[in-house]
């Protein structure tokens, strides 16, 4: 291991003038001049876990953000996978096209979505990013190009990179189904003032022909679901993208109407509600942010600049306030839903949550490090905040609490931010046998790091 860190050779210069095979190839080049660890140099994460300082050598990934070509007729795009998704979303909708699901998050790149858990409003129809993807060009682990399908002889690899988060390889290419659309989204706003009707009318909207569907549980007793409805024309057009914000309109709305653009980042201004933290949802602050700083990667930026520097823990410990970050997305067997709100609202308390319904889109397929039941209808709830309190309490006291409840009700969390198993129980959860298999051979020589050490351990 070297004792410090180097940069392989950039050639983000030749994005524009050298095709995506040269790229390609130049890579895979780059990448067996060396045989130590590597880990990706890019300009983005959402990742949400404080990373131990790497003296690995770093393989810069920052051209492969190009979107290649979409194909409106046979309904899918091809598209490099450092691709973020405002940019496909761009590309795709100059078709009338978008891909089946988009993330909340501009950031987000595809790539990221597929080998980390991606989900939205249309994951009730669609699952998973994952389970929309038909191929995928792979730079793996032992340093060979792969191109990898459903069907063909690399299949298990195909099936194997979904939450393997680049422990396995690097996705360079994927091609992805894309859906039809319509100029706008038509919202509709249902309240709900008990969780066990609210989580049941969600079950029945799963079978309804509608387009898009995902809640807000803002407190105990007020619940709201939202669903969505191409249409091809609006009486109106709601703007959220700078001085009015999307999930306050949520309460005073029945119906709402946006072009398809602003309905996919609808959530994007404010970071769902998270803007608050930095003040960018005070009227004054939020005209000093302006239109082009509000949105989730100027949050992103600050969020990571106070964690480095540590500004609001020393200004908690003067205070005598012991914090702890609970920033986490898990799906829950919709039939214990409510028994999972009724103890997270108790037990760490944080509002509002955010409600999306999701269920196996392709039966036929088995992605064996995030396995979910496929007769199963889940609830993914995502809650991202600080849990604060006057007495301090042992290092992921809440997060285990939500850990050992989403186990005991037969759920399954993302591995984006803070985890804290043991090696015995992350290994039953996320199948050890099928990754160390996989493992084994598309890495032999273990140059990225293992799943383990990378999520929990935080290498």
């Amino acid at each position: 291991m070297p004792h410090a860190r180097k940069i392989l050779p950039q050639f983000a210069e030749y994005t524009d003038m050298m095709s995506y095979q040269e790229r390609r190839d130049r890579l895979v080049a780059q990448y067996n001049e060396t045989t130590s660890e590597v880990r990706l140099a890019k300009d983005t994460s959402n990742l949400f876990r404080d990373r131990n300082k790497s003296v690995q050598p770093s393989l810069n990934v920052r051209s492969f953000s190009q979107v290649l070509r979409t194909d409106a007729n046979r309904g899918w795009v091809e598209v490099e996978g450092m691709t973020p998704y405002v940019d496909l979303v761009a590309a795709t909708l100059l078709h009338n096209r978008l891909p089946c699901v988009v993330p909340q998050l501009k950031s987000i790149t595809i790539g990221g979505a597929v080998s980390g858990i991606g989900i939205e409003s249309s994951s009730f129809k669609y699952g998973l990013v994952h389970e929309t993807i038909l191929e995928m060009e792979v730079l793996t682990g032992g340093g060979d190009l792969i191109l990898c399908s459903p069907t063909n002889e690399y299949s298990d690899l195909f099936f194997g990179l979904p939450n393997s988060y680049g422990t396995l390889g690097y996705i360079l290419k994927l091609k992805a189904k894309v859906i039809e659309t319509k100029p706008y989204v038509r919202l509709e706003h249902a309240e709900h003032t008990n969780a066990t009707s609210y989580f049941e009318h969600i079950e029945k909207l799963c079978t309804q022909d509608i387009d898009f569907l995902d809640g807000t549980m803002f407190q105990p007793g007020e619940f709201c679901i939202t669903t969505g409805t191409f249409t091809e024309e609006a009486p109106y057009q709601s703007d959220y993208t700078y001085k009015n914000i999307y999930y306050k309109s949520i309460r005073d709305k029945e119906v709402d109407y946006l072009t398809t653009h602003d309905y996919i980042w609808r959530w994007d201004t404010d970071w769902f509600w998270c803007s608050k933290n930095v003040g960018a949802q005070h009227p004054l602050l939020r005209s000093l942010f302006g239109r082009k700083r509000l949105n989730s990667i100027q949050y992103t930026k600050i969020m990571r600049w106070n964690s480095k520097w540590g500004f609001t823990r020393r200004y908690n410990q003067l205070r005598g306030i012991h914090t702890e970050s609970v920033i986490q997305d898990v799906d829950i067997p919709l039939q214990r839903a409510a028994e999972f709100y009724d103890f997270f609202d108790a037990e760490i308390g944080i509002r509002p949550v955010w409600i999306c319904p999701v269920v196996v889109y392709e039966k036929a397929y088995e992605f064996p490090l995030f396995p979910m039941n496929k007769q199963q209808i889940y609830v993914n709830f995502g809650f991202w905040d600080v849990v604060r309190a006057k007495q301090a309490k042992p290092e992921g006291f809440y997060n285990k609490k939500v850990e050992a409840m989403v186990d005991k009700l037969g759920g399954i969390k993302s591995l984006y931010s803070d985890a804290y198993y043991d090696q015995a129980k992350f290994w039953q959860i996320y199948n050890q046998n099928a990754y160390e298999s996989l493992k084994q051979k598309y890495d032999p020589g273990e140059r990225l790091k293992n799943l383990y050490d990378k999520c929990v351990l935080r290498s």
